[in-house]
Order: structure tokens, then sequence, then C-alpha cells
């Protein structure tokens, strides 16, 4: 990494958290002001290790994630690390104290000398909307005319926009990130027949991280089943769910589980639902409590995952595979009395009298 220390115009950026949602507006953006982005490595069982020494047993899986990130970018050599504080994405609407206060979580554990970049983005206050977040981010590298920004900021967006509306056609997230950074978009869509339908309720950093959901996408296609997530939703959509499990948004992050729940609850096509959070997450804790209340009223089968460090690959795919196989059974029960009520329609007896005797 000697090229990194001598080149001074570069930021890296940790592979967790936000990364898995908002990665392609920010390698835009700091591409467009010719600023190089330095991206962590995946997420190994060492990365999760490096973290875990580092905070307190309690903390939940993706911020131990996030900090291992941080301490391989130092290692690599990288000096100029990106964390963003997302406080609050819109009134009165929060993130989990853990990601409010993530870059004071990494200023304390982290004794090293490096630049942290934490610009901040509160918009339950005055001031501190997106583009205080954007000035922050390149305040370092001296780059200060708005104008400069505003036009930075429309390639950013040019690449994010692009990325979701892969996504939201069914494209997989590998896919769509790496068409998205590489300025293309393709809209073709995995035409194979699968005989079973699952919504994955999750938010990204806990299902597109490898290391983390034990590549559970991988696992669901090869056992027949096609996996719709939040990222297939518009917001619209989302906040009509929201509305089906009469909840009111208070956590920033609420729509990928309860609006995406209640939007797939209320989905014929769909045959069950499978939740995968992090053990020890509060927000999300409440949120499932919500979503397995709801399931049992639309009569939905549903699996709710919890995983930590510890989660073992055995037991996790023996969970998923009897769930699979009990959506398999629910299904063939249902067509064979479908098929039953078609072809075996039942024609009461109206000569019973006239064979009496006989």
């Amino acid at each position: 990494m000697e090229n990194v220390i001598k080149d001074d115009k570069y930021i890296g950026i940790p592979r967790g958290m936000s990364y898995y949602e908002h990665y392609p507006f920010w390698f835009g953006f700091f591409n467009a002001l010719g600023i190089r982005v330095i991206l962590s490595d995946k997420t190994t069982k060492q990365t999760v290790s490096k973290g875990a020494a580092l905070v307190v047993t309690e903390t939940c899986l993706p911020i131990k994630i996030f900090v291992g990130h941080v301490v391989e970018l130092l290692e690599k050599g990288v000096k100029r690390i990106f964390v963003p504080s997302i406080q609050s994405i819109a009134p009165k609407i929060y993130n989990c104290s853990k990601i409010r206060g993530l870059p004071d979580l990494i200023r304390n554990i982290i004794k090293e000398d490096f630049e942290l970049v934490e610009p901040t983005i509160d918009k339950s206050e005055k001031n501190q909307g997106f583009y205080e977040l954007l000035k922050g981010s390149v305040k370092c590298f001296g780059i200060t005319d708005f104008e400069i920004i505003r036009k930075a900021s429309k390639e950013g967006w040019k690449l994010y926009n692009n990325f979701h509306t892969m996504m939201r056609n069914g494209i997989s997230y590998k896919e769509a990130l790496k068409n998205a950074l590489n300025g293309k978009i393709i809209l073709k869509e995995d035409d194979n027949e699968y005989p079973i339908n699952v919504a994955l309720v999750a938010h990204g950093y806990d299902v597109f991280d490898d290391q983390a959901s034990m590549k559970i996408f991988d696992k669901l296609k090869k056992m027949g089943v096609k996996v719709f997530s939040s990222c297939r939703l518009t917001d619209e959509q989302k906040i009509e769910g929201l509305n089906t499990l009469n909840q009111k948004m208070y956590w920033a992050n609420e729509l990928d589980m309860t609006g995406t729940a209640g939007h797939y609850l209320k989905d014929n096509n769909i045959d069950g639902l499978i939740t995968v959070n992090s053990f020890g997450c509060g927000p999300d804790s409440l949120m499932i409590e919500k979503i397995v209340r709801k399931a049992k009223d639309y009569n939905k089968p549903l699996l709710c995952l919890t995983i930590d460090e510890h989660t073992g690959e055995a037991g996790f795919v023996t969970r998923l595979e009897a769930f699979v196989d009990m959506l398999y059974r629910k299904k063939h029960i249902i067509q064979k009395n479908s098929k039953k009520t078609k072809s075996e329609a039942f024609i009461p007896q109206t000569n019973i009298c006239e064979n009496i005797g006989v």
C-alpha cells in the first residue's frame, strides 16, 4: 500500500453497514471529484474476530464487522477512513444509537494515528441535511465549491439509481453492483422456474455480506427457492406495507423490516417469509415481534433467523431446509386439494330413495 500513502487524494471505505446500500453513490461522487476510493476486502472470519476483540460482547454483529474492516484498512496502510454519522434520515426518524455513534465508537476504540472523515446528516435538526453531509465528506480535500460538489453528486445519484433499478428488477446484488460501478444497467432477470417464492426480510448488511449471512441467497436458490427482498420494492410499496402492519415509522431502517414484511404478507404469490436479524439488535427485536403477530393473521409461514459471530452453518442450513421442505409440502397439499375441487367435485346421490330395498 505504498501508493496509498504517497497519493494523498484517496479515501478508504469499510465494507460494512451503509456500504451495502449507498456505496454506488459514494463511488460515483468521489470519482467525479478525482478522489480514489479504496475498499476494504470482503468479510472473513478474521475480519469478524478483529472487530469483536475491540468492542463489548453485547455489540451486534454488523458493528463488529464494520470495526474489523476499519482495522483491516489501517493494516493496508489506508490512513483516511470514511465513517459518516447518519443520525436521522427524516424529521423524527432516527437510526439506532450504535449507528448514530459509529464515528465516536471508532475514534475511541482504535488508538492508531489516522484521519477519520465523519460528515453528519441529521434531518431532525436544522442545517444538517444532505448537502451538509457532502460538504463534510470532501472538506478534508479542500473542496468547498458548492457547484462542484452538486455536480459530483449527480454522478453519484446516476450510479445509485442504476444500481437500485437493477435490484428492483430482480438482478442479484453482486451483478447489480458490478454493472452499476461499470456504468452499465442490465435488466435481464433470472428466468428460471422456481416452485417456491420466499420473501427475505432483513437489512442489507445482514444478508448481502456472505460471511454474516452464510450466502443465504445461494443456499435458497439451490433449494429451488426464488427470493424476494426489500430491494425489489419502492419506498411507496414499503410505506404501504407499514400501514398493513398498523405501524408508524420511527427507525430509519424500518422500511427494510416492517415495511417489507407488510408488503409481502399480502402478496399471494409469496409462500413464506424469512427474517434475518443480528443478535442483540433492539429495534429489530421489536419489529420482528410485530411481524410474527401479523404473519399469524395472514396465515403466512414465517422463519426467524438470528445471527452472530458464533452462528454455526450446519444448524443454519438445517433450519432453512426444514422451512423450505414445509413450504413444499404445504404448497403440494394446496395444489392437490385444488385439483380435487375441480376434477372430483362432490355430486350428491339423488336416487337414494329408488335404491331402498333393491
